[in-house]
């Protein structure tokens, strides 16, 4: 293997030897949310017509576990490094920037649509939602694991030891994607809170995911797509730029 296929293969490696941790555990949550939510809400919500509220959960709880691990898998990685500085081994190899970046990013789209397979698969024994378009499912959930997967590049960098790591994933990833309409349509929401939710990036992840298996979804898919893509261009252009300078890296 050439250099960067080396530290993508390292970086697969690393959450695959504890997978009960990287794999298993998000699988497990997702499915609580599940039997909670769907059992709690089954027969008081209903979203699209035909469309059982626990069959409408679930791309959103794929989605959600993919985006979330597709980031913890990134960003803690490089703060680990950072914090047991084991980093600067990386800095003796002749990997360019680029290398870096396919190698943290690869490796984050891959545990995501482990996890979110994951998800689907376990799922399948509470509802079997249909799947009306493959092609978008496959496209927003490979986008944003590579999104996410670049957003935990810049906030690995960013962050110098653990706690300023969980304040980015608690207080900036944990609440836009609790509130991209992962339990509910926006159009349940008053005017106000549509606007907001308009505002979030994830919102269009979940609802271009969605739209793969029901065919059905709030807005557009493709101005879904056009949102979501532009989001990964800049955020991976951002993450590369900073990995390209040596950002927190060199010091």
């Amino acid at each position: 293997m050439t250099g960067w296929q080396m530290l993508l293969y390292k970086e697969v490696l690393r959450f695959v030897r504890v997978a009960a941790q990287t794999i298993t555990g998000p699988i497990l949550t997702a499915m609580l949310y599940l039997l909670v939510f769907g059992q709690a809400l089954e027969s008081h919500v209903r979203v699209y017509d035909n469309v059982s509220y626990t069959a409408f959960l679930v791309p959103g709880l794929a989605m959600m576990s993919l985006l979330q691990n597709a980031f913890a898998n990134s960003s803690s990685s490089l703060i680990a490094s950072k914090v047991m500085g084991n980093l600067v081994f990386l800095l003796l190899t002749p990997l360019s920037a680029w290398h870096w970046f396919v190698a943290y990013v690869g490796a984050a789209i891959v545990r995501g649509l482990v996890v979110g397979l994951g998800v689907l698969a376990v799922s399948l024994f509470f509802a079997v939602p249909p799947l009306a378009q493959p092609f978008w499912a496959v496209t927003f959930a490979f986008l944003g694991a590579a999104l996410m997967g670049a957003l935990g590049v810049v906030a690995g960098l960013w962050s110098e030891k653990f706690d300023q790591m969980a304040a980015f994933q608690n207080f900036v990833v944990m609440p836009m994607t609790f509130l991209s309409g992962v339990f509910y349509s926006i159009h349940s929401l008053p005017p106000f809170w549509q606007t907001v939710s308009h505002l979030n990036p994830f919102f269009y992840m979940i609802d271009g995911f969605r739209y793969g298996f029901f065919g059905a979804s709030d807005i557009s898919p493709w101005f879904s797509l056009a949102v979501v893509a532009s989001a990964t261009l800049g955020v991976g252009l951002w993450a590369y730029a900073l990995l390209r300078s040596g950002y927190k890296i060199r010091s």
